[in-house]
């Protein structure tokens, strides 16, 4: 744990680069499983992939020596960053992923994922200063 607290965005980034490798394999990588067959299942995907990321960037912050109300901030930065990231994803794979295409929904599940996460965070937030 010591190791965590010198570096507290570690898995923030590792798991980023994770995300960067997952999204852009070619659709021909991934094995045609009948787990894929279930309905949305993608979106799923999606959904916990942003908002583990933007929860991982989030957590350290809530140890920051800031006020409340910069972390909140950080929290809906993080947030914007997430759905930025999302969108510029589906770009990359329209443009330069092949067999992958871009999709409204993928970015729905991105920016739902990214608030999620931010919604979580200023929760998690608010119960610390209770306690």
């Amino acid at each position: 744990m010591q190791f965590f607290r010198k570096f507290p965005f570690l898995p923030a980034i590792v798991f980023f680069i994770v995300t960067v490798i997952l999204l852009t394999l070619p659709g021909s990588s991934f094995p045609k499983s009948q787990l894929f067959d279930i309905p949305y299942f993608d979106k799923w995907v999606h959904i916990g992939l942003f908002g583990l990321l933007c929860l991982l960037f989030s957590f350290p912050i809530i140890d920051l020596s800031i006020s409340d109300s910069q972390k909140r901030n950080w929290f809906l930065g993080i947030s914007v960053i997430g759905i930025c990231y999302g969108i510029s994803i589906e770009f990359i794979q329209k443009y330069w992923i092949p067999n992958r295409s871009f999709e409204m929904l993928d970015i729905l599940a991105d920016t739902t994922g990214s608030v999620l996460a931010c919604i979580f965070s200023l929760l998690r937030l608010r119960v610390r200063k209770q306690a």
